[in-house]
């Protein structure tokens, strides 16, 4: 297959890319691993910041201000910046798609209160906004003429002389692995807090392909170690418990009925208060009984039926019990506003690291930065396809991948890759996840590297080639691994707690860790940490473009 531009993922920031980099003569295509609607974006509940006066400078610079707070020193100002200021226009650009955000009887776009914000500045969709943004971002890219290829498995890359020349890719319908060639690509594949399994509001399959596929090819990865842990997981399957809910005035309460915390705090604040009820034996709860049933019918639908259909509770009248549950991952593969280390391929979503969240992202951000930098992306990707040709591929990569893929078929293996999944996301939660210290962070160290070679000799049971399951979830399971090891690393190289980082032996922000911690895999299974400064900001400067 050969497109001008390939888009991998198909949540906001992949659609948003990929509607900007068509135009009336070029092949675009949006690649996504599974179903277009299940992407974390569709799952982004709460709504979206935005300072919807253009002129409203005041307004714009609260906003810079709640962002860069949030970030805990670490975010990157011009970067906040132009994220803010762009925020109306992608409001705008929204509702001229279709997008129909709550509104008051004027027609004046409704703004409720998230954690960490000075004032009202979250639109949304009743608790419904990412599944609403999503969905009409897939029905205007079809309009445009985009192709949506779905079940596709991104397994490499391939590039000549540092310039991107296609990606290699498996076909859940067949398991064939095949190559498909571009002048451009923009990777929008999502984070990694499905690394999390069991401990994660993200779907099964949201675990950091991408991340691993960058780190294979010795791109750069920054700050792996803030993953931001949401407050209010149901307590029993994890699934997500909209910050719309305490925007609207949801309380968090123990069994006495008792407040524990402000509820509009930023999230690592709120997550470790209810962690540290929920270690002393004590159960957590959302309490929206005082808040009349017509409001919550009309603010947060889904949650009163998700309430009703998984915890058979009736948040009009009862309390629901709740956890902290992985959600975010702040960390990806570094970028200068979407342009990576490799010529041709650009970064925006959750797996870039865009110098916008820093150590803790701020509530309704996300959304934000996914469509302000994936149009962004998609624009550079456009300008950089023009006028390029096709480059030859180097068919030795494909190949590794072929054999790869055969190798898993081959022999037959007595361990069970699911168990290993769930204790690795177990071990990630209970070890390194929301309160850290480096005797718990080693062992986890010990663990998932005991497991890396484990996966080494995991092969499908089932030989069938078409729609192999397990196939996928062998190829999952080693990048699940190797992401973890290296957000281990990481959380073990910042001695310090900032933002979503929290390490009990060193509970204090020093200042001079006023710096991102940079990855890269070296030969073999090693890994390269380093503190970002200032002679290797120049030379990524200059390789960026």
């Amino acid at each position: 297959m050969i497109y001008d531009i390939i888009v991998v993922g198909g949540g906001a920031a992949g659609l948003m890319a990929a509607i900007e980099a068509k135009d009336g003569m070029n092949r675009v295509a949006v690649i996504t691993k599974g179903n277009i609607l299940k992407s974390n974006s569709a799952m982004a509940s709460g709504g979206i910041n935005a300072v919807l006066d253009e002129n409203d400078k005041d307004g714009t610079e609260k906003h810079i201000d709640d962002t860069l707070k949030s970030a805990k020193g670490l975010a990157d100002k011009k970067s906040v910046s132009y994220m803010c200021a762009k925020a109306w226009h992608i409001i705008k650009k929204l509702t001229d798609y279709g997008v129909k955000f709550d509104s008051d009887e004027n027609g004046a776009i409704l703004q409720r209160n998230f954690g960490g914000s000075s004032v009202n500045r979250t639109c949304f969709v009743g608790d419904n906004t990412g599944a609403a943004i999503t969905q009409t971002l897939i029905k205007k890219a079809k309009q445009s003429g985009i192709e949506i290829l779905q079940n596709i498995f991104v397994m490499d890359i391939v590039q000549t002389k540092g310039r991107i020349s296609g990606i290699v890719v498996l076909k859940r319908i067949d398991s064939s692995v095949v190559v498909y060639l571009a002048k451009a690509v923009v990777f929008a594949a999502g984070g990694y807090a499905g690394i999390y399994r069991g401990f994660s509001t993200n779907p099964q399959d949201t675990n950091g392909d991408i991340l691993a596929v960058a780190l294979r090819n010795g791109m750069t990865l920054e700050d792996l170690e803030f993953v931001q842990f949401h407050p209010t997981g149901f307590a029993k399957s994890g699934a997500l418990i909209s910050e719309a809910a305490r925007a609207e005035g949801g309380l968090l309460v123990n069994a006495s009925g008792e407040s524990i915390v402000d509820e509009l705090s930023t999230r690592d604040v709120v997550s470790r208060a209810i962690f540290n009820e929920i270690q002393k034996g004590e159960k957590v709860y959302i309490d929206m009984r005082h808040i009349a049933k017509e409001k919550l019918l009309a603010r947060v639908p889904s949650l009163y039926k998700n309430a009703f259909n998984l915890a058979g509770v009736d948040i009009s009248s009862e309390l629901l019990e709740i956890r902290p549950v992985a959600h975010y991952s702040m960390g990806g593969i570094k970028s200068n506003f979407t342009a990576t280390e490799i010529k041709g391929l650009f970064v925006c979503g959750e797996c870039a690291a865009l110098g916008v969240h820093g150590a803790n992202r701020l509530g309704g951000n996300s959304l934000l930065e996914g469509l302000v930098f994936g149009e962004l992306a998609g624009k550079k990707a456009k300008e950089f396809s023009q006028g390029k040709s096709f480059l030859p591929i180097d068919y030795d990569k494909v190949i590794k991948n072929i054999n790869l893929v055969g190798r898993i078929f081959e022999w037959d293996s007595t361990k069970n890759f699911n168990a290993i999944r769930i204790s690795a996301g177990k071990t990630m939660y209970l070890k390194a996840g929301i309160i850290r210290d480096k005797a718990k962070l080693e062992e986890a160290l010990d663990y998932i590297k005991y497991l890396r070679l484990e996966s080494a000799s995991l092969h499908c049971m089932d030989k069938s080639r078409e729609n192999n399951v397990e196939l996928i979830a062998i190829l999952e399971l080693r990048n699940i691994l190797q992401l973890s090891e290296a957000v281990i690393l990481s959380a073990l190289f910042r001695e310090e707690s900032r933002g979503a980082h929290f390490r009990s032996d060193f509970v204090n922000t020093n200042k001079d860790r006023d710096r991102h911690i940079l990855v890269r895999q070296l030969e073999g299974r090693f890994f390269k940490l380093q503190y970002e400064d200032n002679r290797l900001v120049r030379f990524l400067a200059k390789i960026f473009h």
